[in-house]
């Protein structure tokens, strides 16, 4: 079933990060949705991620959003996780090292922690959780995730955040090498959308 009506309601991406909305907007570019980011919702509050998972804040955000104006709400929790070191920085990749510092000042403050593991050893996930919430207040979450290694260079002008040192071994490049088309077809948020827009178009038909 096509998403073809109802295009009049607002779809409300709980984010100030341009980044990636300009990425979500990218991949949704041909749902039928009106597309709103939180502050042209009218949404300015910083809103505290205080979960423990990625699902978690991705809800949080959500159902923080909705509060203030209802309708469908959409918020993404995405990061970095490395094995050799626990799983970190995990939920806390955009405040790794400070919430001031820069990507490249993470991305050297992590190759310090990793200077005694070995390129092979620094497998790397990006993680997306993605939570919907409905105009009537039910909600659901989804998960997908990419599978790479920590490099150690910076390659690539693409993408953002850890893009330029998460390379992927099948392909030989980073995710920053990838052009915006490649990169959305196995990215951990590419395939969080898809699996979101799955779940959407079951309940789609049931709100006016």
């Amino acid at each position: 079933m096509e998403l073809t009506e109802k295009q009049h309601i607002p779809f409300v991406i709980a984010t100030k990060n341009e980044d990636k909305v300009l990425e979500i907007r990218e991949i949704l570019r041909e749902f039928p949705f009106e597309i709103r980011t939180m502050t042209e919702a009218g949404v300015e509050d910083d809103i505290e991620e205080n979960g423990t998972s990625f699902e978690e804040n991705a809800l949080i955000k959500a159902l923080a959003v909705h509060s203030r104006i209802g309708g469908f709400v959409m918020a993404d929790d995405s990061g970095l996780a490395i094995d050799a070191l626990g799983g970190a920085p995990g939920i806390y990749s955009a405040r790794f090292n400070g919430t001031g510092s820069t990507y490249p000042e993470k991305i050297q403050a992590l190759w310090k922690l990793l200077a005694d593991i070995p390129l092979e050893m620094r497998t790397a996930h990006f993680i997306c959780a993605i939570a919907v919430v409905f105009p009537d207040g039910s909600h659901f979450t989804v998960q997908e995730s990419l599978d790479g290694i920590f490099y150690d260079k910076i390659i690539g002008e693409n993408g953002f955040g850890y893009d330029p040192v998460f390379f992927l071994p099948e392909k030989g490049l980073t995710t920053a090498q990838l052009s915006p088309a490649e990169k959305h077809k196995i990215s951990h948020r590419g395939k969080a959308l898809h699996a979101m827009l799955a779940q959407l178009r079951d309940a789609w038909y049931s709100f006016s």
